[in-house]
């Protein structure tokens, strides 16, 4: 399983990738799609829209179920990965590169400091 050190991760296993000061991209992690198992469908309907963290940002759909996206630290959703409406199992398949879900404008970088570093992200799901 990968974990990329250059990455921040949540405790509902969401990973984001700060571009510069403003920027994120935000997906699942290797762990949860291999949980979820062939992702059939993404859904993100909140382009636009500032959510808090911890808020649902939209929906990954596998083969046996439905699963929330939840946003890692605060900010307005900038763009969906339009690749994944037509080939969603890059979420499996690229976790943490072509199948990135979405790009945000970070609202508080502090949250950021409250995400797990891949070693603390890794002794977590070992649990």
């Amino acid at each position: 399983m990968n974990f990329p050190s250059d990455l921040k991760y949540s405790k509902e296993h969401e990973w984001i990738k700060v571009l510069d000061d403003q920027t994120a991209l935000v997906g699942i992690t290797d762990f949860a799609q291999s949980e979820l198992g062939d992702i059939v469908y993404v859904e993100v309907e909140t382009v636009g829209e500032t959510l808090d963290k911890d808020e649902v940002f939209g929906t990954v759909e596998a083969v046996k179920t439905v699963s929330d996206l939840f946003m890692p630290v605060s900010g307005e959703i900038l763009e969906f990965n339009e690749t994944l409406e037509s080939e969603p199992e890059k979420v499996n398949s690229d976790p943490y590169g072509e199948g990135w879900i979405i790009k945000i404008k970070i609202k508080n970088p502090a949250e950021l400091d409250e995400l797990m570093d891949a070693k603390a992200y890794q002794a977590y799901i070992a649990k």
